[in-house]
């Protein structure tokens, strides 16, 4: 009975059926970090629908738990059903699943910040992420999305890229974050190589002020990077200068014990 009620609700305003979608997915991509939370007025504008047509669409998706209403305030918020179907998809996902023990443990042992991400275009598309004691974030990095330049994770996945792919993908402008970033794609090239050489990514201020990331690659059964597992944290917990060698062992050591899981091994990958 609610997806009839929904069918109808969502049919009367849109008429073919793809528009029909497309207008009650286009409200639901208006609820973002910078605006979790939204009055119809404000979609309206958003997305240049009309009053009534909105109006409709926010109620059947209400009805159906794609988005809650609070009464108090009168906003409207992300629903349990969009939150169930996110963990439903990730816990379908092969890196999700080899990853997301070992980087539980990872920061319970460092007390710093342990991240899972794997590339989505050009943008990096977070997995899993649990914090240490010191890691000094309040709230969650998965399904948020970050650039591949600036980031040590990005770096790490697209470091085996060959550079003319890389920078078709990335673009011939790399945007600014702090004065660390690295926006020329020469000395991009260079800390690419860098970081095939040694085996794992850094990243220092380059995307936050007072915040350092180390990441290494993970591997699918055919040798090819398809993720990254990164800690991350202040720059004083991290403390780089004296435990950056210790850092990059027990990330690679673990990035290769997930890469394991998806049927990596390092003297058999399959070609």
């Amino acid at each position: 009975m609610k997806g009839e009620f929904v069918a109808r609700a969502i049919g009367r305003e849109a008429g073919p059926g793809t528009q029909s979608v497309e207008r009650a997915l286009s409200l639901l991509s208006e609820f973002t970090e910078a605006h979790p939370q939204r009055r119809v007025s404000e979609l309206v504008e958003a997305t240049g629908l009309g009053q009534s047509t909105v109006s409709r669409l926010v109620g059947a998706l209400v009805a159906l738990g794609f988005l809650a209403y609070d009464q108090r305030s009168g906003l409207y918020g992300i629903g349990p059903k969009v939150i169930t179907l996110a963990g439903i998809g990730l816990n379908e996902m092969p890196v999700h699943q080899q990853s997301r023990q070992v980087a539980q443990n990872l920061a319970a042992d460092l007390n710093l910040g342990a991240n899972v991400a794997e590339r989505r275009g050009a943008e990096m598309f977070y997995l899993c992420h649990f914090e240490g004691r010191a890691a000094g974030r309040s709230s969650t990095l998965v399904g948020r999305t970050g650039p591949l330049h600036s980031t040590a994770i990005g770096k790490a996945l697209i470091s085996e890229m060959p550079r003319d792919e890389w920078q078709e993908l990335l673009g011939k402008d790399l945007a600014r974050y702090t004065p660390h970033t690295v926006t020329d794609p020469a000395a991009l090239a260079e800390m690419l190589k860098k970081v095939r050489e040694r085996g794992y990514a850094l990243e220092l201020e380059e995307l936050a002020f007072g915040r350092a990331c180390l990441a290494a690659p993970i591997r699918d059964r055919t040798g090819a990077i398809v993720a990254a597992l990164s800690v991350s944290g202040p720059l004083s917990a991290m403390d780089l200068p004296t435990r950056e060698e210790s850092l990059a062992l027990q990330v690679i050591e673990q990035a290769d014990q997930i890469s394991s899981g998806l049927g990596y091994h390092a003297s058999a990958a399959v070609g």
